[in-house]
């Protein structure tokens, strides 16, 4: 009997594999969900479109790491997980800035701002 051993670009192919396919899989259930009104799945929901770009970053750098010679597929590995780590961390932060802007817009209109009464609003609008 023969004994198999793999790699450590084989098991970090793998491990940003199963990265991408959890990380895509996120997005779709979010993305299958209803619209809710609480803050956090609105956040959660606009994020998954960001989510699926990462999952195809890492399913890339995945493929490379598998198929190229050790130098470059190292090179390319670290470049595509730190792109969808950027890539999600970027769009966690411009969806919680849109949703907190929606959020202080539906304050600001229910407090009787709305209308184009905002020279005499003390509210901050965002």
């Amino acid at each position: 009997m023969r004994t198999v051993i793999l790699g450590p670009m084989t098991v970090a192919a793998v491990l940003c594999l199963c990265a991408a396919v959890v990380t895509a899989a996120q997005a779709v259930w979010s993305l299958t969900r209803p619209p809710a009104f609480d803050y956090v799945r609105q956040v959660l929901r606009a994020v998954a479109p960001t989510q699926l770009a990462a999952a195809v970053m890492l399913a890339a750098g995945a493929v490379v790491a598998l198929s190229a010679n050790p130098p470059m597929s190292t090179i390319v590995l670290i470049l595509c997980v730190a792109g969808a780590v950027g890539t999600v961390a970027a769009g966690c932060w411009q969806s919680a800035r849109a949703v907190l802007r929606n959020q202080q817009r539906a304050a600001a209109a229910s407090a009787g701002c709305a209308g184009g009464a905002c020279a005499t609003c003390t509210l901050s609008c965002g």
